[in-house]
């Protein structure tokens, strides 16, 4: 089993819109037993909290249900994933400090990586404070990095 955390800053809007896009994707293709995903948030301030409104909106108009409950990463999360994905470099730098190990840092990706070149970003732009353009451009950008994110893992 392969075993995939979603980190962003607040686990409101970007990673927990990765988890259940990843999620539903494992589904549809008959992969679900194969991977344990989650996510979580750099920030612990929303803890317990369901996703941002606007972001649970933007994914119900796509057949999306985020119902996950935010949570702050943990140092054992690095024992417990064999791949966390940072939505940004100022999470991915975060993540860097809290790696309890060496072997732990070799865990750590940025989910940009696996997101198609012609969004024209290096980074998953944080919706929180843009409109609601920002949260369907990040809702595309995860929909389209998910599917590029599984191809690579089913190998």
């Amino acid at each position: 089993m392969k075993k995939v955390l979603f980190v962003c800053l607040g686990n409101i809007c970007r990673s927990s819109a990765a988890d259940e896009i990843f999620r539903q994707l494992t589904i549809r293709k008959g992969l679900a037993d194969q991977f344990e995903i989650d996510s979580a948030g750099t920030y612990g301030g929303h803890a317990g909290d369901l996703p941002d409104p606007r972001m649970r909106a933007a994914g119900k108009r796509r057949g999306y249900n985020f119902t996950h409950r935010s949570r702050k990463v943990r140092s054992d999360d690095f024992d417990r994933f064999d791949l966390l994905l940072a939505m940004d470099d100022s999470v991915y730098e975060s993540l860097s400090r809290l790696s309890p190990t060496v072997e732990g840092l070799q865990k750590l990706e940025r989910m940009a990586d696996y997101i198609p070149s012609h969004f024209g970003y290096d980074y998953v732009p944080d919706p929180y404070y843009e409109g609601a353009d920002g949260f369907e451009l990040v809702l595309d950008m995860l929909e389209e990095g998910c599917e590029v994110l599984l191809d690579k893992l089913s190998r």
